[in-house]
């Protein structure tokens, strides 16, 4: 592994890639000269892009309409940057020819969807040289992938990580803009991976990057489902289109098995629509007991969880997971709750799927704590410190989920910090506040990420649901001022035997207030805050 530092996404690249010829391009992905454009024979491309200012010279600018403005409009950039030609639609084109005469236009019909393939073509389809895994599915995918990259690290000697928290290539990381990149950027970082002799890469698939072909271009060897949860419906307006764009992953074109989780409708939905096209073969997985809290009947699954238990002494949870035959694997989460088994019991399927012997796996995954943001533990409970989390819970499932989690290792109080966020889906921030009323002892309703929207009226919102539950907000205070107030308050009143927890932005590197983007994270408040209260503090 060379020792290169990288500043940002556009440097993620492999540092020698082999030319390709842009005519075998253009004949290969159905790319049209734009009329009188000039292609000579010699040019040839080494690297693709989306974004101008990613451009390195030699490389190949995609031009993508946006939903605001045209990428043609940036080509200017692009060129000046050192693109080679651009690939576009029809309207881009004639942006191109109006501020760059001299630059070969190639033209398609949907240049989004071209992005990945020509770029995995450009880069010589590195992830056909790793061993490949991708999780979607509204909570759990960046914890799976996180016990994934664990699990194939210790199988491979080493894992790249592409995901909402961080894109990293083995020792090399960087902030992640978004859960998963643009289809060159996951191209050039699969191709670096192979270059610095990273044998493998642990994905995260949200919905939008399926919809928008952010993984075209790539077959991933497994891909797994955690659940379906409301949340985005800003954009994908309903569930049932929510599903459709989860589904899509499991497919010949982007996976080449499927694990499913089929603890709630959606997976079994999920599952049953997999199985019955009979394109990639599927496994599906029940975490949740069979003796349901709800009386519904647990799901018939190939792999199912037993004699779940939660340590009061570590935050660990042991299973049993149980396979086809009579397989029966005793394993240990290190993070509590069943949300968390379901995590834990999807990386193992998945895992060992891709290839990973079943010991392996086990003794990876309980090792893989601490996770960024995803119950990640300040401060332990030890008889004087209190115990202190963060979570990324920012669905009213994801909160029932880890208050009830988390109230499995409390002795005394349950307090949370919460709010939620702005110009997303208005009708979860009473549920949101519905939930913590019924399931924590002290609530504390701070801001996550107003964006355009006044605070006051989304606090405003999810005390209406609090007061649902509690209509005189008993042990119910409401933080005005920064988030961090928030957070120090919960730790001013945490007592050696309560818990508090932080809920909405985990990893979050910065708070987004009035179309500003401010440095702000929850874990470093919350260890300062702990370090004032209780004094020096050894990461948990």
């Amino acid at each position: 592994m060379s020792n290169h530092a990288y500043e940002s996404a556009a440097a993620l690249r492999p540092h020698r890639s082999a030319p390709v010829a842009v005519r075998d391009l253009a004949t290969r992905f159905a790319l049209r000269p734009a009329a009188g454009a000039q292609m000579p024979e010699a040019l040839a491309s080494d690297g693709v892009s989306v974004d101008s200012s990613d451009v390195r010279r030699g490389e190949l600018f995609v031009a993508l309409p946006g939903f605001t403005r045209h990428g043609a409009e940036f080509a200017p950039e692009a060129v000046a940057a050192g693109a080679i030609a651009v690939v576009t639609d029809e309207a881009g084109a004639d942006m191109v020819r109006a501020s760059c005469p001299q630059t070969p236009v190639l033209i398609v019909a949907d240049p989004r969807a071209v992005a990945g393939p020509l770029a995995a073509e450009v880069y010589h389809h590195p992830a056909e040289r790793l061993t490949t895994t991708a999780v979607t599915g509204t909570n759990g995918k960046t914890t799976t992938s996180y016990f994934n990259d664990a699990i194939l690290t210790a199988h491979l000697g080493g894992c790249m990580v592409a995901g909402t928290v961080e894109l990293r290539v083995g020792g090399l990381a960087i902030e992640s803009p978004r859960t998963t990149v643009e289809a060159p950027v996951l191209q050039r970082m699969m191709a670096l991976a192979v270059e610095e002799g990273v044998g493998a890469a642990s994905l995260e698939a949200s919905s939008h990057a399926i919809v928008l072909h952010r993984l075209s271009g790539t077959v991933v060897d497994v891909a797994g489902f955690t659940n379906l949860q409301r949340d985005h419906l800003d954009f994908h307006k309903t569930m049932e289109a929510y599903l459709d764009a989860k589904a899509r992953l499991f497919t010949p074109e982007y996976a080449r098995r499927g694990v499913v989780c089929v603890d709630d409708q959606w997976g079994r939905r999920l599952a049953d629509r997999i199985e019955r096209a009979g394109l990639i073969p599927v496994d599906r997985l029940r975490a949740y007991p069979a003796d349901r809290a709800d009386g519904s009947e647990a799901a018939p699954a190939d792999w199912w969880v037993s004699d779940a238990a939660v340590s009061m002494t570590d935050s660990a949870t042991t299973f049993v997971l149980h396979g086809p035959g009579s397989e029966r694997i005793e394993a240990s989460c290190p993070l509590p709750g069943l949300v968390n088994v379901q995590n834990a019991a999807l990386a193992l399927v998945m895992s060992m799927r891709a290839g990973v012997p079943a010991d392996t796996a086990v003794a990876a995954l309980a090792r893989a704590h601490n996770i960024p943001g995803r119950m990640q533990r300040i401060t332990q409970r030890d008889g004087t410190r209190g115990l202190c989390i963060v979570d990324f819970a920012h669905t009213p499932d994801a909160m029932e989920l880890a208050l009830k989690a988390v109230r499995q290792i409390t002795p005394g109080r349950l307090i949370v910090v919460f709010g939620s966020d702005g110009d997303r889906d208005r009708g979860k921030r009473p549920m949101l506040g519905e939930v913590a009323a019924r399931l924590a002892d002290v609530l504390i309703v701070t801001d996550e990420n107003p964006r355009s929207e006044d605070p006051q009226s989304i606090r405003d919102a999810v005390l209406a649901g609090v007061r649902s539950v509690r209509p005189d907000l008993a042990d119910v205070e409401e933080i005005t001022t920064r988030r961090g107030d928030a957070v120090r308050r919960g730790v001013e009143i945490c007592g050696p035997e309560d818990t508090v927890i932080v809920t909405g932005k985990g990893h979050e590197p910065f708070q987004e207030v009035a179309g500003e983007f401010i440095r702000y994270n929850d874990a470093p408040v919350m260890r300062e805050a702990a370090e004032a209260a209780w004094g020096s503090v050894t990461p948990a």
